[in-house]
């Protein structure tokens, strides 16, 4: 069936738009394959909005007739004269519109078009295979990083490790990428049997290799110990291959110790002690799944209700308990770090499946540790290889937001939780990213909805049965071309070696306005404020100039405390 045949009324004329931040306006309601389209005609200029169909989450609608009275629907169709219909658009970037439309059947033909194309299954009739700039070409490579990259750019790893290719052809892990990086004591035989003792084949791999001192960080998904204790030889001399034998190293599992026990009931199971003599597991409850995404849904409730008082807002974004999972993200990357950077140790993450809260963490911990994480561009290749290729089931967890009145099935905003964590970061310490909080919001909106097939499909395997390298543009490679790139650059951004360490005190922890508030009066003023207040301390900087190798320690969130109250006076305007 073509796209097009779900099109029951193309457009409409005299719509009345009603969003945040303007006044209504009156003009033609169009839907395309892919998009919404309003346009405002007027004698001073057109003036139109233009939303992507992917990124509608619910549709609300209402029809009243002449009287105001809801008007009835019979077989052969609406028959009320002077009717007309509100629908309300709620979008998965948290945006809500409104739209009045004269007559009950192009109300209700417009609202049956949206929700049958908003709601697409089929990878392949999703707009990225449909996008085609003019300035771009599908020809070339695709993405900007790759294991094999990693490896070569890094010396450091070439006498302990190799890259393995055993999933060349996807066959022992589904959801991990062509290559690996591995112990170079272990060969592909050991590797195939490991990946049968773990979850989802989802063997111990490097994440990252710490440059100070060559600590790694590993990650996985479980292993399948079983009730009856089962041991796998082949994976604990891969893991003791990560370390030598005077050398200890932490598995930090990411699930409370009766969850781990529990799992074994299952099939499931944790690395015991006696088995993996040179580890140290310790537990780190992070929820995930449906917890997390109600927590997102009940966070956005709270956002979009302005009629509480503030101690009851505030009452409902504890409940949310969103800001908790932040916390619990934070802290275990800050374990992690701690353990590579202050204690020597390598360190193995891994929850159950291991695609979600384990990458979740891993970023975390490098974005703490590396400075080359913290530029535009090691930023953008950390997502790619941690998420992207990590195998992140995107295709699941993103396909509603928190408007969505359908049941849940597989959605959880980890990567939103990422990005949000990213943005505390940024907020303590506004000289270490290079990139701004421009940046964040943007990933928020494409994770989502996107021209771009980067976050299509659920892994490696995936994007290559339906050749999404070949039929779509990768939004990484867009964001960094200098004209673009240009627009998310932190202007008070310094380049140091030194580790950050994010604190995760209460007081530390706000709420992130600029998302969740995005559509609010308070959050535009804001924004119009910090603009102008990068500006001018862009333009001081540039100034007076400044020394940029006056730091003899890492870095911690204390050092910005003026700059941090700034920021926080900004919150009463």
């Amino acid at each position: 069936m073509e796209l097009s045949e779900h099109i029951k009324t193309a457009n409409v004329e005299n719509v009345t738009l009603m969003r945040p931040f303007h006044p209504p306006l009156k003009g033609t309601l169009c839907v395309t394959s892919h998009h919404l389209l309003f346009s405002d005609r007027k004698e001073d200029g057109s003036r139109q909005l233009l939303v992507l169909l992917r990124n509608i989450d619910a549709i609300e609608k209402s029809v009243e007739n002449l009287f105001g009275y809801p008007s009835y629907t019979s077989k052969a169709g609406p028959r009320a004269l002077g009717s007309s219909g509100t629908v309300t658009i709620k979008c998965k970037d948290l945006l809500v519109l409104q739209l009045e439309i004269p007559g009950m059947e192009e109300c209700l033909n417009i609202a049956g078009s949206i929700e049958t194309l908003s709601s697409l299954e089929s990878v392949t009739e999703m707009y990225p295979f449909f996008y085609r700039p003019s300035h771009r070409s599908l020809q070339g490579p695709w993405g900007l990083s790759s294991a094999e990259q990693y490896y070569k750019q890094r010396e450091r790893l070439w006498d302990r490790w190799r890259i393995s290719n055993v999933n060349s052809d996807y066959s022992e892990c589904p959801s991990y990428p062509r290559a690996v990086i591995v112990p170079r004591e272990v060969d592909d035989e050991m590797l195939f049997r490991s990946a049968r003792f773990r979850h989802g084949g989802r063997f111990p791999v490097l994440s990252y290799c710490h440059h100070r001192n060559q600590m790694v960080i590993m990650r996985s998904s479980q292993p399948l110990t079983g009730a009856n204790r089962k041991r796998c030889k082949e994976d604990e001399l891969l893991l003791q291959a990560v370390i030598d034998g005077s050398e200890l190293g932490y598995i930090i599992d990411l699930r409370s110790a009766q969850q781990a026990q529990q799992a074994r009931m299952t099939g499931g199971g944790f690395e015991s002690k006696s088995c993996y003599n040179h580890w140290k597991r310790l537990h780190r409850h992070h929820e995930r799944g449906k917890v997390l995404q109600e927590s997102l849904i009940r966070l956005v409730e709270a956002c979009g209700d302005s009629l509480h008082s503030v101690d009851r807002w505030l009452s409902k974004l504890e409940n949310s308990k969103w800001l908790s999972h932040v916390h619990s993200a934070l802290s275990t990357a800050g374990l992690i770090a701690e353990c590579v950077e202050r204690d020597g140790h390598s360190v193995l993450v891994h929850g159950s499946e291991g695609t979600d809260s384990t990458l979740l963490v891993t970023s975390l911990a490098q974005l703490i540790l590396d400075p080359t994480s913290r530029t535009v561009y090691g930023f953008l290749c950390l997502l790619e290889r941690e998420w992207i290729q990590a195998g992140h089931p995107f295709q699941q967890r993103c396909a509603h937001s928190a408007h969505s009145h359908a049941r849940l099935k597989h959605e959880c905003p980890s990567f939103l939780l990422l990005l949000d964590c990213v943005w505390q970061i940024w907020r303590q310490f506004p000289l270490a990213l290079e990139f701004s909080e421009a940046l964040l919001l943007r990933l928020t909106r494409e994770v989502y909805a996107s021209d771009y097939g980067t976050f299509l499909s659920n892994s490696e395997q995936e994007r290559c049965a339906l050749g999404v390298k070949e039929n779509t543009h990768c939004l990484f490679q867009s964001l960094l071309k200098p004209e673009i790139e240009e627009q998310y650059l932190n202007p008070l951004y310094e380049c140091t070696d030194l580790a950050i360490w994010p604190s995760v005190h209460p007081q530390s922890l706000q709420l992130w306005t600029g998302l969740f508030l995005r559509w609010t009066d308070h959050t535009q003023n804001m924004e119009e404020a910090r603009d102008e207040i990068w500006n001018i301390m862009k333009e001081h900087r540039e100034r007076i100039g400044q020394d940029k190798n006056n730091h003899t320690s890492s870095i911690h969130c204390e050092t910005f405390t003026p700059f941090e109250n700034l920021m926080d006076e900004l919150t009463i305007l």
